[in-house]
């Protein structure tokens, strides 16, 4: 009896670490694919300073259960919505460039999540220069394969901020 115990424990580890294994490869190759993604996101953020929006229409999911929570107070669900905002960010021009810092990705088989700082500066409704350092967490879905953004969230930044009350 013992030693069939010893047997189907070994079996079971043996299963388990095999399984481990695995997955440790496949989320390597997902975190890498997701890092991509996330940096896709923010060179189609600075493209969209300049007013092209097609890069940002890329790396979205267009999915109605989506959202979108933007340095402005604005708080988007569904791919319309959000589309539209980048639209109306696109026209703005605000110019500058932002980049990710300290960028931290968490990786599951489906879903991811990057948290980062966004540093830089864009150009306020006075035309002077405005330095940019804010916290942002994006949530990634894997889509077909590929890896869409499906939620983004940002601190305030006071010159783009809104009345959010509601």
């Amino acid at each position: 009896m013992k030693l069939q115990l010893i047997k189907v424990a070994m079996i079971v580890f043996s299963a388990v670490s095999l399984n481990c294994n695995q997955s440790v490869s496949a989320s390597e190759q997902d975190q890498q694919k997701v890092r991509t993604a996330a940096k896709q996101f923010y060179a189609a953020l600075n493209k969209l300073f300049t007013g092209e929006v097609e890069p940002m229409n890329k790396v979205w999911s267009h999915q109605d259960d989506i959202t979108f929570m933007g340095p402005d107070g604005s708080f988007l669900r569904g791919w319309k919505p959000i589309a539209a905002e980048w639209e109306k960010t696109a026209s703005m021009k605000l110019g500058g460039k932002v980049e990710a810092k300290e960028m931290h990705i968490t990786v599951g088989q489906e879903l991811a999540i990057v948290s980062n700082y966004e540093i830089g500066h864009n150009v306020g409704p006075d035309g002077k220069t405005v330095k940019v350092k804010i916290r942002a967490t994006s949530l990634f879905r894997k889509e077909n394969g590929i890896w869409k953004m499906i939620g983004h969230h940002t601190d305030l930044l006071p010159f783009l901020s809104k009345s959010t009350s509601g």
